[in-house]
C-alpha cells in the first residue's frame, strides 16, 4: 500500500522456509530458464506480482537483502522491489521492469504469448525482449559472477511493475525510498532492448525529454455567411500551429539530434458545413534535447499561443526531462565488455523514446543496454537464445571490469 512500511526479506538459504512455497525455481545461472519462468507469469501492466515474487526468492537465495516496495491503491497498486548484496562501493545497480504490454490478438501468435516456447533457437513470448529477457540476463550474470569468489563493492536490483504504464508508482517512488535509505548506486544499467539489429549495436547514454500539450481555443459560433458576427477559433488555432512549425526549435547538440515538435491531433467536432464552430483544439508532442527544459518550452508555448489567441488554454504534461550520462569509467567498462564479447563497438546514442532511466538519471549516472528490440510490443515478440547468452556474458564481463 502507498503508506505502508516496506517488507524486508533477509538473505536465505535454499532450504529456508521462506522459499518453501515456491515451486521449480529456475537455475539462476541459466538466462533462458529464468526468462521462460518470467514469461510464464502473465504480468500485463501493472504487474500483479508473481513474477516479482519469484525473482525476489531467487535473489534472496543468492544472498541479497530484498525490500518489497508496493505503491498505489486499488487497481493502481504496483509491486516493486529493491534488492542489494554488499554494503561498500562501488555500488552497481541493474534496473528493469517485469510488467508487459497486452498480447493483443492471441490467436495471431505463432506460439502462445505466455508459453515461453523455444523454436529454432528462438524464445517466443510477451516480454521476451522487453524486458524479461534482460532481467534474466541480469540474474544469470550476477549469479555467475558471484560463484567466481569474493568481490568488492555491492550489487543491487531495482525492479518495477509499471514501466509500460503511467510510471507513477514504480521506479520514481522506489528511487525516493532508496535516497531516504542511503541506497543510491554509483552507476546503473537499465536492461531495455537498445540494439536495433544485432547485439553490440548501441548503448543509450541519454534520452530526449518529452512534453505533451493540449491547446484549446474558444471562439464565437455563428453562420458561415455572416463571419463578422462570429469569431472562428479554427483560424486562430491554425495560425498558432503554423507559428509553432515556422522555425526549428534548434539544430541539435553534441550528443542529441534536433528537437522535434509534432502535431498529433486537430479536433473541432463540427458536423455542419454552414456553422462556424465555437471551439477548436489541438494536441502536440515535443521531443526535446539538452538545449531545453520542460518548463522553458511550456513558457514558450503559452506565450506564442496567447499572441494569436489571448484566451487560449494550454495544458502541458512533461513526461520527462532530457538527460545525458557523459562517457566515463563505468560507461567505458560497459563498452569494453560489449567489444570483448561481440567484437563490435557500440554507438553511444540518445535517440528513441523514454524509459525509466529518465528517473534514475536524477540520482546517479545511468546507461541502457539490452537485447535486440525489433519485435517489442508486437505479435510473436521474441529473442534468440544466443542473444540471451551473449547479453549475460556482457553483463558478467562488465561486473568483472568494475568490481574485480
Amino acid at each position: 500500500m502507498s503508506g505502508s512500511s516496506p517488507e524486508h526479506i533477509p538473505p536465505v538459504g535454499a532450504a529456508s522456509a521462506d522459499t518453501a512455497g515456491v515451486q521449480a525455481l529456475p537455475v539462476p545461472t541459466d538466462p533462458v530458464a529464468v526468462a521462460q519462468a518470467l514469461i510464464r507469469h502473465p504480468s500485463v501492466c501493472p504487474d500483479p506480482g508473481p513474477a516479482q515474487q519469484m525473482l525476489a526468492v531467487m535473489l534472496a537465495e543468492l544472498g541479497f537483502d530484498v525490500w518489497h516496495l508496493p505503491y498505489g491503491e486499488g487497481a493502481e497498486r504496483t509491486p516493486n522491489f529493491f534488492a542489494r548484496r554488499g554494503k561498500t562501493g562501488p555500488h552497481i545497480c541493474f534496473a528493469g521492469h517485469t510488467d508487459v504490454v497486452p498480447p493483443g490478438n492471441e490467436a495471431a501468435w505463432t506460439h502462445p504469448p505466455y508459453a515461453a516456447e523455444i523454436d529454432g533457437g528462438v524464445l517466443y513470448g510477451r516480454g521476451a525482449c522487453d524486458m524479461k529477457g534482460g532481467i534474466a540476463a541480469f540474474v544469470a550474470a550476477v549469479a555467475r559472477f558471484m560463484r567466481k569468489g569474493p568481490h568488492s563493492g555491492s550489487i543491487s536490483f531495482l525492479i518495477t511493475g509499471d514501466e509500460e504504464g503511467p510510471a507513477t508508482y514504480g521506479t520514481k517512488k522506489v528511487l525516493e525510498w532508496m535516497a531516504q535509505e542511503g541506497q543510491i548506486p554509483d552507476y546503473c544499467i537499465v536492461g531495455e532492448p537498445t540494439n536495433p539489429i544485432a547485439m553490440g549495436d548501441m548503448v543509450k547514454i541519454g534520452r530526449r525529454g518529452s512534453l505533451n500539450a493540449h491547446i484549446v481555443v474558444e471562439g464565437v459560433q455563428g453562420h458561415v455567411a455572416y463571419p463578422h458576427r462570429a469569431d472562428n477559433p479554427v483560424h486562430r488555432l491554425l495560425t498558432i500551429l503554423a507559428a509553432l512549425q515556422a522555425h526549428p526549435l534548434d539544430n541539435g547538440s553534441d550528443w542529441f539530434e534536433p528537437s522535434s515538435l509534432q502535431v498529433t491531433s486537430v479536433d473541432v467536432g463540427n458536423p455542419s458545413t454552414n456553422v462556424i464552430p465555437a471551439r477548436a483544439e489541438a494536441r502536440l508532442n515535443i521531443r526535446f534535447n539538452d538545449l531545453h527544459t520542460g518548463a522553458g518550452l511550456t513558457g514558450w508555448l503559452r506565450t506564442l499561443c496567447r499572441q494569436h489567441a489571448p484566451n487560449a488554454r494550454v495544458e502541458v504534461k512533461i513526461s520527462g526531462e532530457s538527460f545525458l550520462t557523459a562517457p566515463g569509467a563505468a560507461t567505458d567498462a560497459l563498452v569494453k565488455a560489449i567489444e570483448h564479447v561481440t567484437k563490435r563497438t557500440p554507438k553511444l546514442d540518445t535517440g528513441g523514446g523514454t524509459s525509466d532511466a529518465r528517473f534514475i538519471a536524477q540520482y546517479c549516472p545511468v546507461s541502457e543496454f539490452g537485447l535486440v528490440g525489433a519485435s517489442i510490443h508486437k505479435v510473436d515478440e521474441h529473442t534468440s537464445v544466443a542473444d540471451l547468452e551473449t547479453l549475460t556474458q556482457i553483463y558478467e564481463t562488465f561486473l568483472e571490469g568494475v568490481m574485480a
